[in-house]
């Protein structure tokens, strides 16, 4: 649905420094080598399948209880810091330090069977706190990104120019690593795994934890907050009731019975090399960073449920099309045939690239703004808390599911690359490309019903615009009594 053309300037809150930390801090969410965790736990760490598989049914029930108790703390905490650079700034360092011990496993118990308990408990216990302590600091940011503006297109602005910038370097630790990988899997270099994995693992968590920290340290909260703090009954309501919010986890919750692993291991162990995944995408790299330039016209001129929608439909599409052509006779083992076609994929997917990295961050920072619209107070955190744990519980319940299918499809642990049998291969094959993308199809039916129209969406920001600068001239002379009196109201939804 198309919006009327707007014309008005962008009002600008967010300056070039603070921007910069933005940037940062986008960097750091993704400079990592998290691509390559499932051949660490395979064939590195080697923890048996049916052991994981447990881990994630109990990492699963204990996410439930604690995730809950830490979204209604965030939402109830008001300091002169602000709402949330207290658990982002003071959860960054020891995150990073726990996070840290991840890569050492090989070297604290070094060649050990799958089924070593103490290696499996203590990688349970760390993957239980570090998840713990993780959540404080996903919350915390989920939140304060929604805050450092409150104007919708300037906050479009940055979620695009963040990824932009940060495109230029977040893959390089991964593009390394592969080659390397590649290097040493064929013998052409003497590195042992442990080592290879645990050097860029520490580095990369390290440069992550500074790029966080510069930006909790260089940035601040421009959303106030109601003026009282929400009662627990308050969170809930805020969550229950929001349109927006429930579409984006109806959604999320469909689309996360996807059975699938990473295209990374199609790569290592149908072609042979990880460093062809790096080829196959050099033609679609400048496709990508374009993208990004069709994002602000087209959210000014298209609804963001047909952004959503299109985003979604476009990329199953052509991932299909790729899982069609290549399990016709054995085109998936035939360099000639499947590397053009998934170089061709990623080209045309790289076309809406930019709006599968703004929209989903629009929507989550439009079912922010409802609540406030809605009800008169914002409850980032539990709302954060509430998708997250949608796609946690599913990831935690998918993982044990996709490492049970590793095992089925005839997987072998630690086997020399290129050596799986060729049934095997054709279902790492169709685990990567199509039977992810029709095990998820459920999930674009909910966007259907997406309930901000372009109409309701406008009207919502303007009236949230009229009523922060009331409520910042009321603040200015208000008296005690008078503050107290307007909280109550903002609590049980009276606008005056």
């Amino acid at each position: 649905m198309a919006l009327p053309t707007q014309t008005t300037e962008i009002r600008r809150y967010v300056g070039k420094k603070e921007t910069l930390a933005y940037v940062l801090n986008d960097v750091a969410s993704s400079l990592n080598i998290n691509d390559y965790k499932e051949r660490y736990i395979y064939d590195v760490v080697k923890i048996d399948f049916n052991l994981l598989a447990i881990q994630n049914v109990v990492a699963t029930a204990w996410d439930s209880v604690n995730d809950t108790f830490i979204g209604v703390l965030v939402d109830k905490t008001r300091t002169r810091w602000g709402k949330f650079r207290p658990y982002a700034l003071l959860g960054e360092i020891p995150l990073t330090v726990l996070g840290m011990w991840y890569w050492l496993i090989p070297f604290l118990f070094p060649d050990t069977p799958g089924d070593y308990l103490p290696k499996w408990i203590f990688y349970f216990a760390m993957s239980i706190i570090t998840e713990t302590a993780g959540t404080f600091t996903s919350v915390a940011k989920t939140g304060y990104l929604s805050t450092i503006t409150p104007e919708p297109l300037e906050r479009s602005r940055l979620i695009a120019t963040a990824n932009v910038a940060s495109h230029l370097v977040e893959d390089l630790p991964k593009q390394l690593f592969g080659i390397i990988y590649d290097l040493v899997t064929n013998k052409v270099i003497n590195i042992h795994l442990p080592k290879l994995f645990a050097s860029f693992g520490l580095v990369c968590s390290g440069v992550s934890a500074i790029f966080a920290l510069y930006f909790v340290l260089n940035s601040r909260e421009r959303v106030s907050q109601s003026i009282k703090q929400p009662s627990v009954k308050h969170c809930f309501k805020a969550i229950l009731h929001n349109k927006p919010m429930f579409t984006y986890l109806l959604s999320s919750f469909l689309s996360g019975f996807s059975i699938g692993q990473s295209r990374t291991n199609f790569y290592i162990d149908v072609i042979g090399s990880i460093t062809w995944k790096t080829i196959v995408g050099i033609p679609a790299f400048p496709v990508k960073f374009i993208s990004y330039s069709f994002v602000e016209p087209l959210r000014k001129r298209f609804s963001t449920k047909a952004l959503w929608i299109l985003e979604d439909a476009w990329t199953d599409m052509l991932w299909l099309t790729v899982f069609g052509i290549g399990s016709i006779k054995g085109n998936f083992q035939k360099k000639g045939v499947i590397l053009p076609l998934m170089g061709i994929e990623e080209i045309f997917e790289m076309c809406v690239y930019g709006l599968r990295r703004v929209i989903p961050a629009e929507i989550k920072n439009e079912a922010l703004d409802y609540s406030e619209w809605k009800y008169g107070y914002r409850s980032e955190a539990m709302t954060g808390v509430s998708m997250d744990l949608i796609s946690k519980l599913q990831q935690a319940i998918m993982s044990g599911v996709n490492n049970v299918v590793m095992g089925k499809i005839g997987y072998i642990q630690g086997k020399e690359i290129g050596t799986q049998t060729d049934k095997t291969k054709w279902w790492i094959f169709a685990l990567g490309t199509g039977i992810p993308i029709i095990t998820s199809s459920l999930g674009i039916i909910p966007k259907l019903f997406y309930p901000l129209s372009a109409e309701k969406r406008t009207k919502m920001y303007e009236e949230l615009s009229e009523r922060r600068l009331q409520m910042s001239e009321f603040m200015k002379t208000a008296s005690a009594e008078e503050i107290a009196i307007k909280a109550d109201n903002q609590l049980n939804g009276i606008f005056d």
